[in-house]
C-alpha cells in the first residue's frame, strides 16, 4: 500500500541531518523507543520474509505532498521487480499532524536556505524518476474528498494516480468537485454515484479510522513504506525497502570522469555527516575539497534550533534511529549513539584543520575521529583522545592539540565559507560547475546525488 511517511513532514524534506536517536548500548533521550542492534544480514533474512509492502497515500487535506506522489510512479515497478504484494492504503496527513502538534504547512515553515533546498531537491527526484512535476500555483489544495472518493472506489491505482497527476503535474484543484467528477469518469467510474456517497458518514469514519491507524503504528509523513511492522519514510528510502524486500536496489547512475568541483562541508557532532563522510571518501575521493565547519554557529546565523532531534517528534525520533542503524549497516561501518550527546566539537575541527584536510593521513584522521565518536562512544572533546588518534594516523598528535587554539580564526572562516554557500546542517555537499550557480546537497542520503551530478548528470544540478 502506499505508505505516507517521508517527505511530507508534508511537502518538506526533512532528512534531519543532525541529532537522531540512539541505537544501543547508550544514553537516552527520554521518550524515545530505541531499536535494537541487529546485524544487516540478520535485518534482510527478517525484512525479506514479508512479501507484502504498503503505502500511505497522501494527498491529505491542507498539506498534499510531492514526495508521497514521486513515490507513487515508482512503487508498483518495485512490488513487480521483488514479487510483493502492494497495498495501498490512504490516509489524512493533515489528521496525522494534528496529533503529532506538526505544523500543517510545513513547506512554508522553514527558512530560506532549506525551502531553496527542498524545492530542488524535488525537481531533482522527479528527473531521476522520469516524472512530471510542476508545483501548483495554487498549492496546497483541500484534498479530503478525493481521499474519500479513492475509498468509496475501492483504492483503484488509476484513479489513484490520476488525482496526483491532476495536482502535481497539471496543477489542478482536486478539492473543486466538478474536477474530482472528470477524474472520475476519465478512469471509469460513475462520479456521479462516488461523489454522492463522499459526505457519508461511514466513508468518513473509515478515513478518520485508518488515519488513527497510521499514527498508531508510527507514521508521522508522507509517503511511509511499511514491509512487515517495518516503517520507511520518503522516497529517497525506496532503495531500502527494496533491500528489505529481496531485491536488489539499481545504483544511480553516474559513471565519467568528474566534470565539476565539489565542496564537502562536515562537523564531527552529526550522525548524518559520520555516514555522509564514509560515502564521500568513497565516491569522491581525492575530487572533493573537505571541508571542516562548526555545526552550531551555522545554526546561529541562520536561526536554527541547535538541536534538532529535540524538535522531532517522538515517532519521527524514533524512525532516524532505526534509519541510523539501516544506513550504517549498508555501509558496513559501526554505530551507536554516543553516551555523550551534543559533543562539542570545536577541538577536533581545529585540529582537522591543522592537518589541511588534503592529504591521505588527514582525510584518515577525518573518518578515524569520526568512527571514534559514532562507532566507539570515545569523547572526541579530550584533548587526550584527539592526540592519540592524531598520532594512530601518522602525526605528531600532541603538538596539533598544543596548538589547536592557533586555527580559532581558521575555524571561523570555515564556518562562514559554509554559511556562505547556504548550508544549513550536515553533512553538506555543494557543486560548483563553471559558468552556473553552485548547487547544494544536504544530507547523507544526498550524497549519490552530488556525485552524479559532479560527474556530469546536469539535470541533477
Amino acid at each position: 500500500m502506499i505508505a505516507a511517511n517521508e517527505s511530507c513532514t508534508h511537502s518538506t524534506f526533512q532528512n534531519m541531518e543532525n541529532g537522531s536517536p540512539s541505537t544501543s548500548g547508550s544514553t537516552r533521550f527520554p521518550n524515545i523507543a530505541y531499536p535494537g542492534q541487529i546485524s544487516a544480514s540478520r535485518q534482510t533474512r527478517q525484512n525479506a520474509a514479508y512479501r507484502t509492502f504498503r503505502t500511505v497515500m497522501a494527498p491529505d487535506g491542507s498539506t498534499s505532498c510531492p514526495y508521497a506522489y514521486l513515490s507513487s510512479t515508482q512503487v508498483e515497478a518495485l512490488a513487480e521487480r521483488t514479487g510483493a504484494e502492494l497495498v495501498v492504503k490512504p490516509m489524512l496527513l493533515g489528521g496525522v499532524f494534528r496529533a503529532l502538534d506538526v505544523p500543517q504547512k510545513l513547506f512554508s515553515a522553514h527558512g530560506a536556505e532549506k525551502a531553496r533546498h527542498n524545492a530542488n531537491d524535488l525537481v531533482r527526484y522527479a528527473k531521476l524518476f522520469g516524472a512530471e512535476y510542476s508545483m501548483p500555483d495554487g498549492h496546497p489544495f483541500r484534498t479530503v474528498e478525493a481521499l474519500r472518493a479513492v475509498l468509496v472506489a475501492g483504492t483503484p491505482l488509476p484513479l489513484i494516480h490520476r488525482i496526483y497527476r491532476a495536482y502535481w503535474v497539471e496543477g489542478r484543484d482536486i478539492g473543486d468537485r466538478e474536477v474530482l467528477a472528470q477524474l472520475l469518469t476519465e478512469t471509469g467510474h460513475d462520479a456521479a454515484d462516488v461523489l454522492a456517497k463522499i459526505d457519508a458518514q461511514e466513508v468518513k469514519d473509515d478515513l478518520r479510522r485508518r488515519t488513527d491507524e497510521a499514527i498508531e503504528r508510527g507514521v508521522f509523513g508522507a509517503p511511509a513504506f511499511f514491509v512487515g511492522d517495518e516503517l520507511f519514510w520518503g522516497q529517497d528510502r525506496i532503495a531500502d525497502v527494496e533491500r528489505a524486500l529481496g531485491g536488489s536496489p539499481a545504483a544511480i547512475a553516474s559513471d565519467g570522469a568528474f566534470q565539476h568541483p565539489v565542496d564537502f562541508f562536515f562537523d564531527y557532532s552529526s550522525p548524518f555527516a559520520y555516514l555522509g563522510t564514509v560515502r564521500a571518501s568513497r565516491q569522491l575521493g581525492d575530487h572533493a575539497t573537505w571541508r571542516p565547519m562548526l555545526l552550531g554557529a551555522v545554526f546561529k546565523a541562520i536561526g536554527q534550533v541547535m538541536v534538532p532531534l529535540y524538535e522531532m517528534n517522538e515517532p519521527k525520533r524514533k524512525f532516524m534511529g532505526a534509519d541510523l542503524m539501516r544506513q550504517a549497516a549498508t555501509l558496513d561501518v559501526p554505530f551507536k549513539w554516543p553516551s555523550r550527546f551534543p559533543m562539542n566539537s570545536i577541538l577536533p575541527l581545529r585540529v582537522t584543520l591543522a592537518t589541511g584536510t588534503e592529504s591521505a593521513e588527514a582525510k584518515e584522521l577525518v573518518l578515524r575521529i569520526f568512527t571514534a565518536y559514532w562507532g566507539e562512544d570515545r569523547d572526541i572533546s579530550d584533548p587526550k583522545v584527539i592526540a592519540e588518534l592524531a598520532t594512530e594516523c601518522g602525526f605528531d598528535g600532541e603538538a596539533l592539540v598544543a596548538n589547536a587554539s592557533e586555527q580559532k580564526q581558521a575555524l571561523f572562516d570555515a564556518t562562514n565559507a559554509a554559511v556562505e554557500a547556504q548550508a544549513f546542517g550536515a553533512p553538506t555537499t555543494v557543486v560548483k560547475p563553471e559558468g552556473r550557480p553552485a548547487s547544494l546537497y544536504w544530507g547523507s542520503d544526498r550524497v549519490d546525488l552530488a556525485v552524479a551530478a559532479a560527474r556530469g548528470r546536469d539535470e541533477l544540478l
